[in-house]
């Protein structure tokens, strides 16, 4: 994974950070708050995309997720299980793949902005 992503795991959790200050992230950011005003990509702007994305195109992602936003990061955790870590590993692909092909976000954004809970 590039390094705005990372999979860690601790005693209880497995955890899929994304690090929204990276210059790569902070560009994206930056393309998507130019096509819509309320995009300004802060942790919980990146929440409410990244949990969007995933309720269409990976819900089961979302099954047993708990996300922590913050201004320069945003992290989602699961329980410590097998399954949970495949699923976190997928999650950071996806964000990295996400991240590699801005035109996907951006797509989105233009497409389906309304309906996108922002911060």
């Amino acid at each position: 994974m590039k390094d705005y992503t990372s999979v860690i795991k601790t005693e209880q959790y497995v955890e899929v950070c994304f690090y929204i200050e990276h210059e790569a992230v902070m560009k994206l950011g930056e393309t998507m708050n130019g096509l819509r005003e309320e995009a300004y990509m802060n942790g919980y702007n990146w929440e409410a995309v990244l949990t969007y994305y995933l309720g269409k195109t990976a819900p089961d992602l979302l099954e047993g997720m708990n996300t922590d936003p913050e201004a320069g990061m945003y992290m989602a955790y699961y329980p410590l299980t097998p399954e949970n870590e495949a699923k976190a590993a997928r999650f950071a692909g996806i964000i990295h793949d996400l991240v590699e092909h801005g035109e996907t976000l951006c797509r989105l954004i233009q497409e389906e902005g309304d309906d996108i809970p922002w911060d």
